[in-house]
């Protein structure tokens, strides 16, 4: 009884969460909606970003076209011997798999996000209200470990990572973005209660931690000094908890299967107690045909579930979206504006001279809320961290991953307004 009133309380956060809705840019949103004016981007946008790939023919009706020969080439250009095949041979051009390799090679991130918006954004239909509000249904409990599922298409965190730039407070206002730091390593760290994974994540920068220890960086190196080092193991480090492959593991990283084979090697040695702990649980649930987080959140195996790998992922998924429920509520209950959960991460709203208050108290109740979780004693200290970005009114949101597109994006609607004006008939009749 008390989990389904937890529960309850839960969806009444969200519920507060979808009436508020994100703030978004009314000056520029309007137009991305604009069905003639997206066309125009998104033809404006091949030869921009195309022109560092070459992988786009023109048609004879003037529409662009993704050539199979022309991308082949490229990535012998490039170097690129590891993309993934078909059984027949051909280049894989899944969404996934760009993915995938965007990871491991950081040159085609313009190239992923310029498929993407002409294959999947044909027109934007983000759900955007006359008060400038972007809301949707946020589906609590969706997933099979418990997190929300909003619906991509109208979701201003789901479509593109460019387009969280309409993100943009109102007068007097400032939005914060604060996430969990290294949540899911932190998680399994604790849940397994491995040493050496536990001490990595103590130490405050838990995937350096593991390139130091193997060495490949320097004792010294921080984020801000070995950023994409630091990445690439993130990615390594989280692909490789959940079982990856080898030839997968290499082609996300851009390295040889024989160094991919020795990061998995690396990482087994390293924390063979979390690697105990991972089996022991994929065979119990097995055995027993359920899953089951400390608050009460079910995954029958054999019924919903059959993937080991998805098995091996459900602690930590399951044990983070019970954390983040628990932040909610509380946020909720001490009148925070809350906006959005993403993932890991909350959006909160407040007025500027508030908005540091509100982000200390939030980042203290998301600490609470993970010692709540992962501490079976009383005396059990271990949190997880939290960090923060602030967007005070006349700022708007920003993702370092977005914002060369949309600059680019920017860039091409002001020329389509230039056109616009440019043919609009004057009293007289004739053209501007």
């Amino acid at each position: 009884m008390d989990i389904a009133l937890h529960h309850g309380e839960f969806v009444a956060a969200l519920a507060r969460m979808e009436h508020a809705g994100v703030p978004i840019d009314m000056d520029v949103y309007p137009q991305l909606a604009d069905k003639d004016a997206w066309r125009y981007v998104r033809d404006a946008m091949v030869p921009v970003i195309d022109a560092a790939y070459g992988v786009y023919v023109k048609g004879p009706h003037g529409d662009w076209h993704f050539s199979m020969e022309l991308f082949e080439q490229y990535l012998e250009r490039a170097g690129i011997t590891d993309w993934p095949r078909t059984k027949k041979g051909k280049l894989s051009t899944k969404r996934k798999t760009f993915e995938n390799m965007t990871k491991g090679h950081a040159q085609l991130e313009e190239l992923r996000q310029l498929r993407h918006a002409r294959d999947k954004m044909r027109k934007i239909k983000l759900a955007v209200g006359a008060d400038g509000r972007n809301r949707t249904v946020l589906w609590p409990f969706k997933s099979k470990t418990g997190r929300t599922q909003p619906k991509a298409s109208q979701w201003i965190f789901s479509p593109a990572v460019w387009l969280r730039s309409l993100i943009k407070p109102g007068p007097g206002i400032a939005v914060a973005y604060v996430d969990y730091s290294s949540m899911e390593f932190g998680i399994a760290a604790k849940l397994s209660g491995d040493p050496v994974m536990l001490e990595f994540y103590r130490a405050g920068e838990p995937y350096l931690s593991f390139a130091k220890r193997v060495g490949t960086a320097p004792a010294d190196a921080t984020k801000q000094t070995h950023e994409p080092l630091r990445d690439r193991y993130k990615t390594g480090l989280l692909a490789t908890q959940y079982g990856v492959q080898a030839e997968t593991l290499a082609g996300r990283l851009g390295i040889s299967t024989f160094a991919a084979h020795e990061m998995l090697a690396q990482h087994r040695q390293l924390f063979a107690v979390y690697w105990h702990w991972a089996e022991d649980w994929l065979a119990h649930a097995l055995d027993t045909g359920v899953m089951r987080t400390v608050l009460g959140w079910e995954c029958r195996t054999g019924i919903t579930e059959f993937n080991s790998r998805s098995i091996q992922n459900f602690p930590v998924q399951a044990h983070g979206a019970d954390i983040l429920r628990i932040a909610c509520i509380w946020a909720t209950r001490y009148g925070l504006g809350l906006r959005a959960p993403v993932h890991d991460a909350l959006l909160i709203e407040a007025p500027i001279d508030r908005i540091e208050a509100d982000v200390a108290l939030l980042q203290e109740i998301m600490r609470r809320a993970s010692r709540v979780v992962l501490n079976p004693t009383a005396d059990d200290t271990f949190e997880l961290r939290t960090d923060y970005k602030i967007v005070r009114y006349p700022e708007r949101y920003s993702d370092r991953r977005g914002d060369e597109i949309w600059a680019k994006v920017l860039r091409l609607l002001a020329e389509y307004q230039q056109q616009r004006v440019a043919i609009q008939p004057t009293k007289e009749g004739a053209t501007v």
